[in-house]
């Protein structure tokens, strides 16, 4: 599997591999390919790595710059990452996870920032941190690392595309 930097002619099945894992996810609101759409039209998709199997892709990420208290403090989103459903469950996801967060890291970002399962997300080295906050989620949920210094505190705003629909 290679992974690399999407590409203009990537747009269209990104599209298509995000819509498709997140179909049958119960909490999905279903607007997840709309929100790298607008992230990239809105020059804040930061990292956008896509998994290659054979040519084929099977897998997406996306890291996108956050606010805290509403200032930019270097600190970066991750998320959507999605897979391909019949490659869900091959390692794709971590691979991908991994990859974009060294990648962020060696870009000077101080940190980042998840919305989801605990389980999953603390082996790639997330926490949670009760100073840092982001509302309307149970905290156990909203993780962090810090790549510089220590996790600031405050409430994290995400870039507006996320408002997509």
């Amino acid at each position: 599997m290679d992974i690399r930097s999407e590409q203009a002619n990537d747009i269209a099945t990104i599209r298509a591999v995000t819509k498709a894992a997140f179909a049958p996810m119960a909490y999905s609101s279903q607007t997840e390919a709309e929100i790298i759409d607008a992230l990239r039209d809105a020059g804040a998709l930061t990292i956008s790595l896509i998994a290659l199997d054979q040519g084929e892709i099977v897998g997406h990420v996306a890291f996108s710059p956050v606010t805290i208290d509403g200032e930019d403090k270097g600190w970066f989103g991750l998320g959507p990452v999605s897979v391909r459903p019949d490659r869900q469950k091959s390692g794709t996801g971590g691979r991908l996870i991994r990859e974009g967060l060294t990648r962020l890291a060696k870009t000077g970002a101080r940190g980042c920032v998840v919305l989801g399962e605990p389980g999953y997300y603390k082996r790639f080295g997330f926490d949670n941190h009760a100073a840092l906050r982001f509302e309307g989620v149970p905290a156990e949920y909203f993780m962090a690392q810090a790549f510089e210094g220590r996790v600031p505190s405050g409430r994290v705003s995400y870039h507006a595309g996320f408002d997509a629909s």
